[in-house]
């Protein structure tokens, strides 16, 4: 039944004081089965949804600012700034990501600046239960960053999440395999030493718990680990904050801030994105 015809018809009618129906879909409440449905539905004879007219597709757009101390090459403090653009396409559960940045980085020796690499990645979700949801993924980093040593490739990494909610309290967790496709160098120096620079494949995992407390608004914890891209060297380790909350029906803001707890690591790291869902 054509919904937009039905309700001018009931606006327009002169004789409504005998009539009601509370979801508006041309079937009279004493006789509809289905009494609440959306205004985007079609229906049948007995008011049931039979074809929802809201669009499976859905995309979002993402706007970012990140703070960090540290470089991880050289472990000189450093601060960096970056800007960041993240667009995700959502289709059933089927979602797509596109994200780079421009950073700014000074030490008291060095300053630097410049496109960071940009991602892509597409990503699978399905519940086997009401409350357990899972999602996989697979990436490819493009190399968008000058890299000084001239040896950045691109890269391939492939994830698996889950996450398990018991009323307003979500217990989570994840991991992350990336190949490492860069080119190993070796660095010599003008007194004639050297350095060997070998690049290894990443494995990374994390877990936490989040809460509701309110509909809007999520917050968690969690701890972190990944593989550091040099070999030999030590894991990188931080514990996070963050924060979500739904402004509205199209916007939303997030802040992540994250503690290093190894040398690899940023020893403090901020950012604060605000998006908009269309």
């Amino acid at each position: 039944m054509n919904r937009l015809i039905f309700v001018i018809f009931v606006l327009l009618s002169l004789n409504i004081y005998a009539y009601s129906d509370f979801d508006m879909d041309g079937v009279e409440d004493k006789v509809d089965i289905c009494p609440n449905t959306p205004l985007s539905d079609l229906v049948d004879i007995n008011g049931c949804t039979i074809k929802s007219l809201q669009s499976p597709h859905s995309f979002d757009i993402v706007l970012g600012v990140n703070f960090s101390q540290t470089n991880y090459e050289n472990l000189e403090k450093t601060d960096t700034f970056t800007q960041t653009l993240q667009v995700d396409y959502y289709y059933k559960n089927f979602s797509f990501q596109a994200s780079s940045g421009y950073y700014t980085s000074e030490s008291s020796t060095y300053a630097n600046s410049g496109m960071n690499d940009s991602f892509l990645g597409f990503y699978y979700k399905f519940k086997p239960a009401d409350a357990l949801n899972f999602r996989v993924g697979a990436g490819v980093l493009l190399p968008t960053y000058d890299a000084p040593l001239n040896n950045n490739n691109t890269d391939y990494t492939a994830s698996l999440s889950m996450s398990y909610l018991a009323n307003n309290i979500s217990f989570f967790g994840g991991i992350a395999y990336t190949l490492i496709n860069d080119d190993d160098q070796i660095i010599t120096y003008d007194d004639g030493s050297y350095t060997d620079v070998q690049y290894q494949d990443t494995f990374s995992y994390n877990f936490g718990i989040g809460i509701y407390p309110t509909p809007k608004l999520y917050v968690s914890t969690s701890y972190n680990v990944v593989d550091s891209i040099y070999k030999g060297s030590q894991t990188i380790d931080t514990a996070s904050l963050y924060a979500f909350y739904n402004i509205n029906s199209r916007y939303f803001t997030s802040l992540n801030y994250s503690y290093g707890l190894s040398d690899l690591a940023s020893d403090n790291y901020l950012s604060v994105r605000f998006g908009y869902y269309f």
